[in-house]
């Protein structure tokens, strides 16, 4: 009876112990189970390039299609994209602008364009005006008609002060205008001669302007200097006498001229003072001529008045 006894505590004691041991292990199995449904799934990086884990849902969740994996790494570079490119094509359009630009000043300047404010751009030089010399080159306007002006009598001294008589005076850098039509000016030299010699020498040939006695020849007109010791002149040197018009009428034309070109501001009185002669010297360096700051035959050609 006891031996019975003892064997049925045995077998419950038994049976306790399995089923806790199976209640344990359905515990293990399903703490598994919920492990294995949150571990990512791993997918080989194509190219041999870094895998890439794409998350997915618990067991039985559908897999994302392959392809569409897309990071914010990623993304950043092509949202910069655009910007770049339109930031050079920007550039490279302000550039060509540029370009253009510094191509129409160089066209203007080369035609001899004048500025808003009147003045030329003096960018010839006396290379250049050689060169035209020696082709016989030179920028032809357009033709204009001769006028007659209704001059004062008396000369305004303070806007064209006179010179004083130096014997034997050369004109300034003269010696470096080639060409046969600057001669007059590289062969001028100041001579001082009494009435009687100018009238044995130019008789027909004596104009008077603002009371100053001028001589023709060649072409063009000299101060008489000795004819009146006391004669006024406002330039001492040679004037290009087209159509045999005097001394003031060719000034006045020249003036003229220069003021509808915008190269000249003053009044035209006929006077060839400081202002009249900077004027004509702007002209002729936007021109590439010689600057002799006088009216020369190569200057009214190019103004169309021969």
């Amino acid at each position: 009876m006891r031996i019975l006894i003892t064997l049925a505590c045995s077998l419950a004691l038994v049976s306790a112990v399995y089923a806790q041991q199976e209640n344990k292990q359905h515990k293990k199995k399903q703490t598994q189970s919920t492990q294995h449904g949150a571990k990512p799934t791993s997918h080989p990086a194509p190219s041999g390039g870094p895998s890439k884990r794409t998350p997915t849902a618990a067991t039985g969740a559908q897999k994302p299609a392959t392809g569409h994996t897309s990071t914010p790494a990623y993304q950043a570079p092509k949202g910069k994209r655009p910007q770049t490119a339109n930031t050079a094509y920007r550039a490279q359009k302000a550039k060509n602008n540029a370009t253009q630009a510094e191509r129409q000043t160089a066209k203007a300047t080369n035609t001899g364009q004048v500025n808003g404010g009147g003045k030329p751009n003096q960018t010839k030089t006396a290379t250049t005006a050689g060169q035209n010399v020696a082709k016989g080159k030179f920028a032809q306007g357009k033709p204009v008609k001769t006028q007659h002006f209704n001059l004062s009598k008396q000369p305004n001294t303070a806007k064209a002060p006179p010179v004083k008589f130096q014997q034997g005076r050369h004109i300034q850098g003269s010696q470096n205008w080639q060409g046969q039509r600057y001669t007059v000016f590289r062969n001028y030299s100041s001579q001082w001669h009494n009435r009687n010699w100018w009238h044995n020498h130019y008789r027909n040939n004596i104009v008077f302007v603002f009371g100053a006695p001028y001589y023709w020849n060649a072409g063009y007109w000299f101060p008489a200097w000795g004819y009146y010791p006391s004669a006024y002149y406002a330039w001492d040197g040679p004037i290009y006498a087209y159509n045999r018009l005097p001394p003031d009428q060719v000034i006045a034309n020249v003036q003229a001229t220069l003021q509808q070109q915008g190269y000249y501001q003053g009044a035209v009185d006929g006077l060839i003072g400081p202002i009249t002669r900077g004027a004509i010297a702007d002209y002729q360096r936007d021109h590439g001529l010689y600057t002799t700051s006088t009216i020369d035959e190569p200057t009214l050609q190019s103004l169309g008045m021969t």
